[in-house]
């Protein structure tokens, strides 16, 4: 089992957030099935990164049937809890609750020199060479490497910093925002034929781009508050991408916004694509068919 695609709204204001926030998140995932399942195995990836922009103060998971919870890093530093329901059932309702500060990046503005010739020095301790590649989700095919080629206004690349920019802003400049079009399936290069999709279809398709010009390049799952959405209004999961600066770090940009995320941003999980982050992931045993409904509620406290 797995959480829908995310698929935040894009209509919101384009100016820079910097006021440090405190938000409190619920996203519910609720299961029915529709005959007796057991033997319920399943991964939750939902608590909140603590990193330069944000601090996760506070995580509860609740579990309907009661599960006895076990967690643990992933190879990508996620943070997973694993949970199994043996006996029969025909509902299950996770909870997740928490309480995080977001504030400006500790580390100040990206420097203005970001040459690629700094990843040849960098050594194997690194964490960006899994990310160069080819995964699951995000095939280099060459009309993924002709769109890279098209956005960038330079060749070879001199900043790899402002090249992601670059075919972020093309993204977003040439691409529909369309919900219930495209699926968690759906390749890049159909999203390039389609020229529409959601947060999840840009950010693999950013991924590829950067990662065909040597761009280190990871999928980032989490949360977008919009701060004028009306009471009780229920917000969704959403989706961006973070490059590797050598000397830097790993930094975020969102090409459905075409920004930066900032304090309205809430970082759950990353890695290579959408399969390495699934909010929700499991299996059981059983012949039921199952219905799936997910809320997420971000508040200001």
């Amino acid at each position: 089992m797995s959480d829908p695609a995310p698929a935040a709204d894009p209509t919101d204001t384009h100016r820079e957030w910097t006021e440090p926030l405190s938000l409190r998140v619920r996203h519910l995932t609720r299961y029915h099935y529709n005959d007796i399942v057991r033997d319920s195995f399943n991964e939750a990836r939902l608590q909140p990164f603590s990193d330069p922009t944000q601090t996760c103060v506070q995580f509860d998971l609740n579990i309907t049937p009661h599960a006895a919870v076990r967690d643990y890093p992933d190879v990508f530093n996620n943070h997973v809890h694993y949970f199994d329901i043996i006996a029969p059932h025909q509902d299950l309702a996770v909870e997740a609750i928490s309480l995080v500060n977001t504030h400006p990046d500790l580390r100040g503005p990206v420097p203005a020199d970001n040459h690629p010739d700094a990843l040849k020095n960098l050594p194997a301790t690194e964490d960006h060479f899994s990310y160069l590649h080819s995964s699951a989700y995000v095939s280099l095919e060459v009309e993924i490497w002709r769109a890279a080629i098209d956005a960038l206004t330079e060749d070879p690349i001199t900043d790899l910093w402002k090249a992601t920019l670059t075919m972020g802003a093309y993204i977003h400049s040439n691409f529909t925002y369309s919900p219930q079009l495209t699926t968690v399936n759906t390749k890049p290069t159909d999203v390039l034929r389609l020229r529409k999709g959601v947060c999840q279809d840009f950010a693999h398709l950013l991924l590829g781009m950067c990662r065909s010009r040597d761009i280190p390049a990871r999928y980032v799952s989490g949360y977008f508050h919009n701060p004028n959405k009306t009471p009780g209004e229920i917000e969704a999961s959403h989706a961006w991408i973070e490059v590797y600066l050598p000397g830097y770090g790993w930094k975020g940009y969102d090409p459905t916004h075409d920004r930066i995320p900032d304090t309205r941003y809430i970082k759950l999980a990353v890695g290579a694509d959408y399969g390495d982050i699934r909010p929700l992931s499991g299996n059981f045993r059983g012949k039921g068919t199952r219905e799936m409904i997910v809320e997420v509620h971000i508040d200001r406290v």
